[in-house]
């Protein structure tokens, strides 16, 4: 871990929290002004930087709010703790303004103080693991198991000009995946065109789709290339095609046989080479059953079928999702990024997000405006989310949903996942089972005459553990030890240590 890093020009302030941190194995660097601290900064880069920032506000020979700023420039995710004396509370405004991580007030309690410390040393370790995790899936974020089938999915789609229809409720992130199999498809230099035929009048609907001529009907002034035309050589995506008028189904469907379509009032048939997505949030068996949905432009399109799960089968992403959309939230504002506390975190990942992913980014961005501090607690989360109550995370159906022997890839992980689901669930019926039977162990040991049981059940307890979190990550060390609360260096070190075979 790396240090933290003190900043006063008082001595005695200095020696006590060196003291008391090196207690609780906490690492310390002194200094006595903010021009100490910025040229220890620029020698060390970012690698050699501290995991926590502690500064005075006034010193002579700079300003604990000078040093904020120019501190958040180089790394904006650093937690910095502002010390002041309780008749600077202005002060303390201006430091969570400038994106402080607390402030303590002087004089401090010292275990308050140490505490406060090591939460924003948590805090940093979870950014670290986050960002890490982040970096991993620029386009799309997802480490469930859910969503990593539709990547994988994706990946087997790169080098394919195959119809896809994406189906997911509303806000899944539909457009997402089709933006994704364009950029990673042979099309990748054509364009991208998207429309949502909900969007637009039925009267509109087949203009816009397929182009009209000069005169074809009063306003249209000059001729207009449509979509179709738009896209041609790249792909056409078209969303909530479930809700398309019936009539223009059966243009579609002949656009999608021979890839011919004339513009409204043309008389000479044009032809694009567009590679269509579909994306809809109705069950279109169901509307071909009512009538509302032609059979035979259902089969053309269902060519592969994509599902999408919803954000409350996906739960373990809302943290990542949560962290991506604050820092997105903040770049637009030009805002210092906010960070969620543990309790809050926890508590939106309770939620079940009717409005899926969507309606994640658009609370982000309320809690960007309106959480008052750095850290948004518990009581910021906005009313929707305090007012749901607990629920338990829903299985998740399969999400990627391709020919039967491509999908048959993934399914033996399945017979697994029921077996481990089945294992917790006995686990919990256990209650203390597990406690008792370390009891038993450590007795049998102490009565053996064994001088070493506090390693030998500690050694096994921790394999346990870190084996279990392994398993549920797919291997994942990083992903492993955000789950268990560790540091990754901690976790790559009990591995070497335990000698775990992963």
């Amino acid at each position: 871990m790396k240090p933290i890093w003190i900043v006063d020009d008082d001595q005695s302030i200095r020696f006590v929290l060196e003291k008391a941190l090196l207690r609780e194995n906490l690492p310390t660097r002194s200094f006595i002004n903010p021009r100490e601290v910025l040229q220890a900064l620029e020698a060390a880069g970012e690698e050699g930087g501290p995991q926590v920032l502690v500064s005075d506000i006034r010193m002579p020979g700079g300003s604990g709010l000078d040093l904020l700023t120019k501190v958040k420039e180089k790394l904006p995710g650093l937690p910095v703790i502002i010390m002041t004396a309780f008749s600077d509370l202005d002060s303390a405004v201006s430091a969570f303004q400038g994106g402080a991580f607390e402030y303590l007030p002087k004089p401090f309690d010292l275990p308050k103080a140490v505490e406060l410390i090591r939460r924003a040393v948590e805090e940093s370790q979870r950014e670290e693991v986050a960002e890490e995790r982040m970096v991993a899936a620029p386009e799309m974020l997802g480490q469930a198991p859910a969503m990593q089938d539709v990547f994988r999915a994706i990946g087997r789609l790169a080098q394919s000009n195959v119809t896809v229809l994406i189906t997911g409720e509303s806000g899944s992130g539909k457009e997402l995946v089709a933006r994704a199999l364009h950029k990673h498809s042979p099309r990748a230099s054509g364009p991208f065109v998207a429309i949502n035929t909900a969007a637009i009048p039925k009267d509109l609907l087949e203009s816009e789709l397929f182009g009209h001529e000069r005169g074809a009907f009063t306003g249209a002034q000059t001729m207009r290339r449509g979509r179709f035309e738009q896209a041609d050589g790249g792909t056409l995506f078209l969303d909530e095609i479930g809700d398309m008028p019936f009539d223009l189904q059966t243009r579609l469907l002949r656009v999608l046989s021979d890839g011919h379509f004339y513009r409204v009032g043309g008389h000479s048939a044009v032809k694009a080479n567009v590679r269509v997505i579909a994306a809809t949030h109705q069950d279109l068996e169901e509307r071909v059953k009512q009538g509302a949905f032609r059979e035979d432009l259902f089969h053309r399109l269902n060519v592969i079928r994509l599902r999408l799960p919803a954000l409350r089968e996906r739960r373990e992403d809302v943290p990542m999702l949560a962290r991506y959309f604050l820092q997105r939230s903040a770049q637009q504002l030009g805002v210092e990024p906010k960070r969620i506390a543990e309790a809050a975190m926890d508590k939106l990942g309770q939620f079940q997000f009717p409005g899926n992913v969507r309606q994640l980014e658009n609370i982000c961005h309320w809690l960007t405006v309106m959480a008052p501090a750095q850290v948004i607690e518990l009581k910021d989360l906005p009313p929707e989310v305090l007012a749901s109550s607990a629920s338990a995370p829903t299985t998740s159906a399969p999400s990627a949903a391709l020919p039967a022997a491509a999908e048959s890839t993934d399914s033996a992980s399945a017979p697994a996942a029921a077996a481990s689901a089945a294992l917790g669930t006995a686990a919990l019926a256990a209650g203390g089972a597990w406690e008792a039977g370390l009891e038993e162990e450590a007795l049998a040991l102490l009565h053996a005459g064994r001088t070493d049981v506090w390693d030998v059940l500690t050694r096994r307890f921790e394999t346990s553990l870190i084996q279990a979190a392994l398993s549920t990550t797919r291997g994942r060390r990083i992903e492993a030890a955000h789950k268990l609360g560790i540091g990754r260096n901690t976790i790559t070190r009990k591995i070497q240590e335990l000698g775990i075979d992963e």
